[in-house]
């Protein structure tokens, strides 16, 4: 469902964003928004937006050329023969025309932003599912899929947060497709890049934090109080009180707080866990409802996913126990603790896991499942945080018998340099080379190795890729399907289709 273009007055949209200066007079009729010179046309309000890799304001002349009437920038750009709106921050004016061109859908919709290093997106499914068992009818944005209506497709971009201008319209076409909320990831880029600006936030969501990202926030600090913002903003807090930072989220919350634990005092706590094969157990302990819960996706850290989702639930009124019902039906997130069966004698488990906790709470899991070896293949993006290296290295060594590291979006950064930095980790802990640590970069060739190498009662990990659909090197996404290329590894050594096996 697509949403009717709009028209306003540059004028009009120039008191919205309220520039420091303006260059020129600001007179017209806007048809169209963009920060990408190519999407621009006539009547277009192109938005210079400086970032990693290029700066928007080097590409404002394509987008004059190409019909734009007028730019947005942090600073005058010479020989434009347009208006130019002069801010502090382009994106957020941005976010503000946005959000005015697409009449503040958020202002129509329940909005309930999840942040978190870990857990978002299964956080993030299960909450709709409980939110639709109970009535409502929530929207979806996230790392894995896009729901508008009932209409669920795969998020096609790596930003798990869209930029301000494909949020606001996502939220339009919610409202128009009969949407009554939304339930959305909140990365820490999205907050402190100012995508979700005018989101308007009803309820925050606390997964958990660790190290992550620092490659853009600097700190640790930093990319904490990225995460904060939600809280500020939102009236009402969701909140781990496991989690090492939670009196920091505590002391920065808004107003109302609800808490979930399953270690410390809190709202709702969780006790009991059985933690077997296929899900955990527990009991919870809650405001007017106590039962046991079943969460049945692998991994008892899926208990706090559940937890944040019933504390979520109970916030929203919705009956806990029908809660608890919806999460025992849940069939999982793509990508995550997703196995891949052709009939061979190991087993093969896809995840997203990208840090070094999130992947030592999955071998964690796999450990016990394991009657003979683990085995971990994975990598570390490129341009993103590097001190998360070397401890996923140490992490995989530590807890899995075979390491093999391998490329994960490289981006423009040399694959072997990252991939060493990662394979000292590992030899730091012990790992030794062509014994029971394998650097091979090349993705496919390392899944293929690992197989290989797999015997009766093995299972083999593939971790950091998970639902996505390309890997990226340079500036470009070449197609990948991680769970096709262990089928076709498999096949290849003998298992599965064609096979006779």
């Amino acid at each position: 469902m697509t949403v009717l273009e709009r028209r306003m007055g540059l004028g009009e949209l120039a008191d919205i964003i309220g520039p420091d200066r303006v260059v020129g007079v600001p007179v017209g009729e806007v048809t169209h928004l963009a920060y990408d010179s190519r999407q621009a046309r006539e009547g277009t309000l192109f938005f210079a937006i400086p970032g990693v890799h290029v700066d928007g304001h080097d590409f404002a002349a394509q987008a004059v050329e190409a019909g734009a009437l007028a730019v947005v920038g942090e600073r005058e750009i010479p020989d434009l023969d347009v208006p130019q709106l002069i801010v502090e921050r382009t994106r957020t004016a941005l976010a503000d025309a946005a959000d005015a061109w697409y009449e503040r859908p958020s202002t129509k919709l329940h909005v309930i932003g999840i942040t978190g290093t870990d857990g978002k997106t299964t956080t993030a499914f299960l909450a709709n599912e409980v939110l639709r068992a109970a009535g409502r009818r929530p929207g979806l944005i996230g790392t894995v899929a896009v729901q508008v209506g009932d209409e669920m497709r795969p998020n096609p971009n790596r930003n798990t947060t869209p930029e301000a201008l494909e949020l606001q319209a996502l939220l339009a076409q919610m409202v128009a497709a009969g949407n009554d909320g939304v339930v959305m990831e909140a990365t820490s880029h999205g907050l402190a890049q100012a995508r979700v600006r005018n989101a308007r936030f009803a309820v925050g969501v606390l997964t958990n934090l660790t190290s992550e990202h620092l490659e853009f926030h600097g700190s640790l600090d930093n990319y904490r109080a990225a995460k904060a913002m939600l809280f500020a903003e939102a009236p009402v807090s969701v909140l781990n009180a496991d989690d090492p930072s939670f009196a920091y989220f505590r002391d920065r919350a808004r107003d109302r707080v609800v808490t979930y634990a399953a270690e410390a005092d809190a709202d709702l706590r969780a006790s009991a866990l059985d933690a077997r094969a296929d899900g955990t157990m527990f009991q919870l302990a809650a405001p007017g409802w106590s039962g046991e819960v079943r969460v049945p996706i692998p991994g008892s850290f899926n208990v706090h996913n559940a937890l944040a989702t019933l504390a979520l639930a109970h916030v929203e009124g919705v009956d806990l126990a029908l809660a608890a019902e919806a999460i025992g039906r849940s069939p999982g997130v793509p990508g995550r603790m997703e196995t891949v069966d052709e009939g061979q004698p190991f087993g093969v488990v896809v995840d997203y896991a990208h840090t070094a906790d999130s992947l030592g709470k999955v071998l964690r899991v796999l450990r016990p499942l394991a009657t003979a070896r683990l085995i971990a293949v994975f990598g570390s993006a490129g341009e993103r945080d590097p001190t998360k290296r070397a401890p996923m290295g140490s992490a995989a060594a530590e807890l899995a018998d075979v390491v093999v590291v391998t490329d994960e979006d490289p981006r423009l950064e040399d694959p072997r340099v990252i991939n060493e930095a990662i394979a000292d980790g590992a030899r730091a802990a012990g790992a030794r080379d062509g014994e029971d640590l394998y650097v091979i970069d090349d993705r496919r060739a390392a899944i293929a190795h690992a197989v290989g190498l797999a015997r009766e009662g093995d299972v083999i990990l593939l971790a950091g890729k998970g639902h996505e659909q390309t890997i990226i090197y340079g500036t470009v996404g070449r197609p990948w399907d991680e769970k096709e290329v262990a089928r076709e590894a498999l096949h290849a050594a003998g298992y599965g289709a064609g096979t006779g096996g």
